[in-house]
């Protein structure tokens, strides 16, 4: 992944229903509707904060992760693909005017009034999280140890069966290069484009859980080397009683850092693994419980009733109140995002949570932020209402060692999801662009 600044713009794509006109910036939530409606299924969508520029259909196919990358002069956004519908397996791809299971979608958003569609790329048949290729990751063959200076890398899960890696250089042109097979399923990986180290959410047939990591080294994508495989103690081959709530991602401060923040549990037993980064990759690799122990530094476990979809780390956060105490003035910070999945509220509230994880030995959570079902009556308008992530650091927006301003730049791309997202209405879902321009080196 690409791990920089971008000093003058933040371009979000964020993934909603219908296309009708947005009300203004700033507008409060349920101003399309006006302040004594009630809102129902099927209303415009609303917006606070930015603003509609453009959008693009994706062929009506239900899109997940996205990545935004800068290729030479443009910026193209590669977007995974849930599975098809039982009503619509396969769309038809209006390119080519072929019917193809849901996959990647190549776009190039450099004018993001007019998102141009480049390619879809067919995934694994089936429908929902079976098929599709849901996630994506891009690296520049010029950053990666041995890449191809003239390649641009994608990384992509194929359904729940392997990883694959193409080459994007002209993407509307992809050339598949390598698989990973083998897997019973796949989900949220990371991979550093400084050192082509990639953690694969995998599903190792041999082990008890369905996602666990496979570390690989892609720093020559055409030939990957793998290095290991990890996991919490009981996941392993082998193990007896019961076993650990499973993986759902991991993001890497690097080398830098040396850190990787792991996160368990998607909507409920949440738990956040702080793990050695150097003592993961060069530690014994054989999947015993010490050696799987070995790299860890340290846990902190939510509520039962939260996940921890997504562990991003806000390092070295200024702490305002603390600024004139002899110490603690800067706190190293993890954000937790759960996901909501059940419609309706028909859940426990999943929400953002911060914990402290300055002392690694003993993180402690200290806050909570979730929007006020009342303000949109959001629990009666269909879909999920809850906390989500779609893409934190795939947008080129973060510092190396994820530094405030990084962080606070990523921290952007969460969203909070409320009716309308995978919720009753039927209409085919849309990708929007948003561009945000700021004045050198300021950041409201």
């Amino acid at each position: 992944m690409s791990l920089r600044i971008i000093p003058y713009a933040v371009l979000a794509l964020c993934i909603a229903l219908g296309a009708a006109a947005q009300p203004k910036i700033g507008d409060p939530p349920g101003v399309a509707l006006g302040a004594a409606a009630q809102p129902k299924i099927g209303d415009p969508p609303e917006a606070s904060n930015m603003r509609l520029v453009g959008a693009d259909g994706l062929q009506a196919r239900s899109a997940y992760q996205l990545t935004i990358h800068h290729q030479g002069d443009r910026w193209i956004a590669y977007i995974g693909h849930h599975g098809g519908t039982d009503d619509v397996a396969n769309p038809v791809n209006s390119l080519t005017g072929n019917a193809e299971p849901n996959g990647t979608s190549i776009v190039d958003v450099t004018d993001p009034s007019h998102p141009r569609y480049l390619r879809h790329i067919p995934g694994q048949p089936g429908s929902y999280e079976a098929g599709g290729a849901q996630m994506v990751r891009v690296c520049d063959g010029a950053k990666l140890p041995k890449g191809d200076p003239a390649a641009v890398y994608m990384l992509r899960t194929f359904g729940s069966e392997a990883h694959e890696i193409w080459n994007v250089a002209d993407p509307a042109n992809p050339v598949l290069l390598n698989r990973i097979a083998g897997l019973n399923d796949t989900h949220k990986s990371w991979w550093e484009c400084d050192t082509g180290i990639a953690y694969l959410v995998s599903g190792n047939p041999d082990w008890r859980i369905r996602r666990m990591t496979q570390v690989y080294d892609l720093g020559d994508p055409a030939h990957p080397v793998k290095i290991r495989d990890f996991g919490l103690p009981g996941q392993e081959p082998g193990a007896t009683g019961a076993v650990p709530t499973e993986l759902h991602g991991m993001i890497s401060t690097g080398p830098q850092g040396n850190r990787i923040f792991f996160g368990y549990g998607t909507d409920k037993g949440g738990m956040l693994q702080i793990v050695d980064r150097d003592k993961l990759l060069h530690g014994p690799a054989a999947p015993t419980p010490e050696n799987l122990r070995l790299p860890e530094v340290s846990r902190l476990y939510l509520s039962a009733l939260n996940g921890a979809h997504t562990t991003f780390p806000m390092l070295r956060m200024p702490i305002t109140e603390f600024a004139r105490d002899k110490e603690g003035g800067q706190r190293d910070i993890v954000m937790f995002v759960d996901e909501a999945i059940q419609n309706e509220c028909g859940e426990a509230r999943q929400m953002f949570w911060f914990a402290d994880v300055t002392i690694e030995s003993r993180p402690m959570m200290i806050s909570n932020y979730t929007v006020a079902e009342a303000s949109g009556h959001f629990c009666d308008r269909g879909g999920r209402f809850g906390a989500q992530v779609d893409g934190v650091a795939d947008l080129d927006m973060v510092t190396a060692d994820f530094t405030p301003l990084g962080a606070r730049r990523a921290a952007r791309t969460v969203t909070s999801r409320h009716a309308g997202r995978g919720g009753r209405s039927g209409q085919p879902c849309r990708m929007r662009c948003s561009v945000r321009v700021y004045a050198s080196g300021s950041l409201p």
